[in-house]
């Protein structure tokens, strides 16, 4: 059997490793910088391909979440209440979000918080009717700075454990 390189050990294998942890829902690029570090991407470069990564599935959960949850329900009877706290979720995080509209997307999503993020942030801009152009560069602008923020915490606590 042919020799086949693991994905982490390239370069380019390591930036799609910590791009796809930056995708998966709830880790996002709060895990998938710190991974991409582990990994031994340098900082910036892990910042770049997680938010790039986070961003991917934006759009998508944007424009298509309703009809997904719709067809889930429908296919799936059992994930409907699932479903339902998804949607209720983000029914009150969209209350933070309405008073201020884009800037309140922008800030909801650029707080590297738990529950906070570029998911949270589409599944929000969905049930509020956003726009995409305008959530789409509210949650990117928000994302580039909760990045900063990891790729900052991520740095110096890679510095202090040596």
């Amino acid at each position: 059997m042919e020799y086949l390189p693991s994905l982490e050990s390239t370069e380019f294998g390591k930036m799609i490793a910590a791009a796809l942890v930056s995708m998966i829902p709830v880790l996002e690029l709060r895990g998938g910088i710190p991974f991409g570090v582990g990994l031994g991407l340098h900082p910036l470069k892990a910042w770049a391909v997680c938010v790039l990564g986070n961003m991917l599935p934006v759009p998508l959960i944007i424009v298509y979440i309703r009809q997904i949850f719709q067809w889930l329900r429908a296919t799936f009877p059992a994930l409907g209440n699932f479903i339902d706290r998804l949607e209720r979720k983000a029914h009150l995080k969209g209350r933070t979000v309405l008073k201020y509209r884009y800037f309140g997307l922008f800030l909801f999503v650029a707080l590297p918080l738990p529950g906070t993020g570029g998911w949270t942030g589409a599944l929000v801009a969905a049930f509020l009717n956003m726009r995409l152009k305008n959530a789409f560069f509210s949650i990117f602008s928000g994302l580039v700075v909760a990045g900063f923020i990891v790729t900052f915490l991520t740095s110096s606590v890679s510095n202090i454990i040596g």
